[in-house]
């Protein structure tokens, strides 16, 4: 399966570079070693491209603006074996900053929780939307503050939430050509839901 996702991947990435420009960053804008006063944690979650899903956690959560998130990574979880896996962005973050509760909102918010094994144009189980917990209290807190955006975002429209709540697997990380993607190639393929949906 990895190769087959490799294959699509290397051919999104090579028409999307073309159409882009390719930039030189500082990567400490993005990463931050730093935490204040409690261990950081870690959250995961897929929400279709990893690319736009990523990108779009850090334009609200800047690291270097101190606003919790300390680090990301894309990759693939949720899989058995080597099938099944879902492309997803792996958060670091400082509870004492930003807590679980609030980056559970904001994952409901910025794509479309919907849509089963969709995100706008791109379709298939590895673009579902899923909350992969780390812990018996983020598995909680992913139900509670899912059931709340039903009710308050999803129900007056007659829409129900497809959300995956899994305890979290093996974690792959994506190629690094992946990392980052989106602030490195400015003009590069963003899903159409990756957005802030409120």
């Amino acid at each position: 399966m990895f190769s087959r996702l490799k294959k699509v991947r290397t051919g999104l990435a090579s028409l999307a570079t073309k159409a882009s420009s390719t930039t030189d960053i500082d990567q400490s804008h993005y990463r931050s070693e730093t935490s204040g006063s409690q261990q950081p944690e870690v959250a995961t979650f897929a929400a279709g491209c990893f690319w736009g899903a990523e990108y779009t956690f850090l334009k609200y959560y800047p690291p270097s603006e101190n606003k919790g998130i300390l680090k990301t990574a894309v990759g693939f979880a949720g899989g058995k074996g080597s099938s099944n896996h879902a492309e997803a962005v792996r958060i670091e973050f400082d509870p004492s900053i930003v807590t679980y509760d609030e980056l559970v909102e904001f994952f409901h918010r910025m794509h479309d929780p919907t849509t089963p094994n969709r995100q706008g144009g791109d379709i298939g189980a590895l673009y579902r939307s899923a909350i992969f917990t780390h812990s018996p209290e983020q598995a909680s807190i992913a139900r509670r503050v899912t059931e709340e955006v039903q009710a308050k975002h999803f129900t007056p429209k007659g829409k129900q939430i497809v959300t995956e709540i899994a305890e979290a697997g093996a974690w792959y990380d994506a190629e690094d050509k992946h990392q980052l993607y989106l602030i490195k190639n400015s003009g590069g393929y963003l899903c159409s839901t990756h957005r802030l949906h409120w």
